[in-house]
């Protein structure tokens, strides 16, 4: 089993020589989830630093309709991963077709078994984590399969006032 201790040490390892090179730091690719992060649409805190499988990301997304908030995510990473999902749950109130009110989160990838074989697989990692909470305020926003269904009908009804309810709650809730 692999375990964080390991993970840093064999990383500290792999690291080791590539440090004396600097120009291969540098050539290496970004990936567009990379990129994203950087943006600085996302944060991490750690409550308690002693406590590294628990912390909080606080989302900040900088277009479409929750652009200006700022959404809160409790994740916790469980014993058994990376065989299972960390339990991922929303702090912030927010009308959202694929967020209830009460923070569960509907997104594929933190499904443990799926259908469409998007779920959780071992080859996952935190950071697909991150970049999926970020996706769901613009990319996958998904009003065709919506874990709020009356936020996603809301949406198809009116539009505008979606829109509307969508600029209240971020400042009642996500400010």
């Amino acid at each position: 089993m692999l375990t964080l201790a390991s993970k840093l040490k064999r990383d500290d390892g792999v690291r080791g020589p590539r440090a004396s090179n600097p120009a291969s730091d540098s050539t290496r690719r970004v990936s567009v989830r990379d990129k994203l992060l950087v943006k600085g649409t996302c944060k991490v805190n750690f409550p308690d630093p002693n406590k590294l499988h628990y912390f909080q990301l606080t989302v900040i997304p900088d277009e479409g309709y929750y652009q200006g908030g700022k959404f809160q995510f409790e994740i916790e990473v469980p014993d058994a991963y990376n065989m299972v999902p960390p339990k991922v749950k929303c702090l912030t109130r927010i009308w959202h077709p694929n967020i209830t009110e009460t923070g569960e989160i509907c997104l594929s990838l933190l499904r443990e078994h799926s259908i469409d074989g998007t779920g959780w697989a071992p080859t996952r990692t935190l950071k697909d984590v991150v970049w999926g909470l970020n996706s769901l305020f613009t990319d996958l926003l998904n009003f065709d399969d919506p874990l709020n269904i009356e936020a996603a009908e809301h949406h198809l009804r009116d539009k505008e006032d979606f829109r509307n309810k969508v600029e209240d709650y971020i400042k009642r809730y996500a400010r």
